[in-house]
């Protein structure tokens, strides 16, 4: 899909593939987690902070979504940033960011204010974290960057699965202001996170000061350049129209649960199960990934993870009993771990490491729109139906489209970028007046050192062609 691209990094430099870049790994875990299960971890103070204002849920509500649209919307910003200034001194003014905004918000006396500075100031805080620290993990591996990225999104259901509780426990005891003043200090740790993130420097040369490897033009602040590869397009469209009805199951099976008679506790324990079983599918789908058969064909088992995803909503719609919903939760995370694991390797695997930084932005950037509509329609969906089934069929369609679109897009890419055929004489003819020297003309070093600099993607850089498409 736009060819698999093989990286050494942004000036030339060999991905260590272990090292220090388990400490970058542990660093991105905590960061993801944060990111993902922070917007979802705050809402257990909505009805305390209903009571506060005298407000309604939906007014509540637009914390989380105002937290998701920062950490989506301002891609491009974080991409600017990011190649401007590097990874390490973004991610530590957004680790104060984050922090900042929790504890400013625990002062307010105002929805109005909450909005500012716990959706707005901590939203843009985590993107500034969360963005730089998947850059990072890029660089740091290559052959075994499928299972990094796995491990490294296991932290969404992780810190979930351990926030919620956590949030639960502060309300109780130093109500909703004492909560969001710990969470705020609890934030300080993207700050250690971004101590992590050690950029990669170059070997030197005896004593020397010039890093070996070619040189590099400078990085473009936000490169445009991307929307130019039909590979990166496709996987935008298709992405954009998977987050749709990604995430709309997770928002409503509690609901559902309820409608059907099921107790409170019983409803919530399935979003127990469902982050349990998503612990170890990220992992785990990031191992195969890995595998060097299968590897090759990562777009291919990102295509199936979201097809096997929207199947799965579709058959959860036709759950009539708690232990319908308890199969589909545990399939539900099986799949969303698989998409949670892949679907940032496969950008990787599209644009390389020189373009992963502005192409990961603008990718967010799009999703960041489908984010704000797709729970949203769903809702409005069941207000005029009030068939819960309707939404999970909606949400299935929507990821089994995307994976359509991958699939079919992928393969008629690929299709149309093959190579020129050259007949078997005039190839044979052209090499022997390429490598055949004139008779009567002498070759001194000056000739040969201006044929090197030249050519030098014949003089051991990585040379780009049809044949390293996925």
């Amino acid at each position: 899909m736009g060819g698999a691209v093989v990286d050494e990094g942004p000036t030339g430099i060999k991905a260590p593939d272990g090292g220090w870049g388990w400490a970058v790994l542990f660093g991105c875990f905590i960061i993801t987690g944060f990111s993902y299960a922070f917007p979802k971890a705050v809402s257990v103070f909505f009805k305390e902070l209903m009571h506060e204002f005298g407000i309604g849920y939906s007014d509540t509500a637009w914390i989380s979504s105002i937290l998701l649209a920062m950490l989506y919307g301002t891609g491009p910003l974080c991409s600017v940033c990011v190649n401007r200034f590097g990874c390490r001194p973004v991610m530590l003014v957004g680790g104060l960011f984050a922090s900042l905004g929790m504890v400013a918000a625990s002062f307010c006396r105002s929805i109005i204010q909450i909005y500012l500075t716990t959706g707005v100031i901590t939203g843009l805080g985590l993107a500034l974290n969360f963005q730089p620290s998947l850059i990072m993990l890029n660089r740091y591996f290559n052959k075994r960057r499928p299972i990094a990225n796995g491990l490294a999104a296991a932290g969404s259901p992780v810190f979930l699965c351990a926030l919620s509780p956590l949030g639960q426990l502060l309300q109780d005891h130093y109500g909703w202001r004492g909560g969001f003043l710990i969470l705020g200090g609890l934030l300080l740790n993207c700050c250690v996170c971004a101590a992590l993130m050690r950029p990669l420097v170059a070997p030197q040369v005896g004593g020397g000061t010039e890093p070996q490897g070619p040189q590099r033009p400078p990085q473009r602040l936000l490169d445009l350049s991307v929307f130019r590869d039909r590979g990166f397009l496709i996987y935008a469209v298709a992405a954009s129209i998977m987050v749709l009805g990604l995430f709309v199951p997770p928002v409503f099976v509690v609901s559902y649960a309820k409608d059907m008679g099921v107790p409170d506790t019983k409803a919530a324990f399935l979003l127990t199960i469902l982050g349990f079983i998503d612990i170890f599918a990220r992992p785990t789908a990031g191992f195969i990934t890995g595998l060097k058969k299968v590897r090759p064909y990562s777009v291919y088992l990102f295509s199936f993870a979201m097809f096997f995803n929207g199947f799965t909503d579709l058959t959860g719609s036709t759950a009539t009993d708690y232990g319908g919903l308890v199969v589909f939760c545990i399939f539900f995370g099986i799949s969303y771990g698989m998409v949670g694991a892949l679907q940032f390797e496969v950008l990787m695997a599209i644009v390389g490491t020189q373009k992963f930084s502005s192409a990961i932005g603008l990718v967010l950037l799009l999703e960041a729109v489908a984010v704000l509509i797709g729970p949203p329609s769903g809702g409005k969906l069941l207000d005029a139906t009030k068939v819960y089934k309707y939404v999970f069929i909606l949400a299935g369609a929507e990821v089994l489209t995307s994976s359509l679109v991958l699939l079919l897009g992928n393969f008629f890419c690929i299709g149309k970028r093959k190579r020129p055929e050259v007949t078997e004489p005039e190839e044979v003819a052209s090499e022997e007046k390429l490598h055949k020297p004139p008779v009567d003309v002498g070759v001194d070093s000056r000739e040969v050192e201006h044929f090197l600099k030249a050519e030098p993607e014949k003089n051991g850089e990585v040379v780009h062609t049809p044949e390293t498409s996925v």
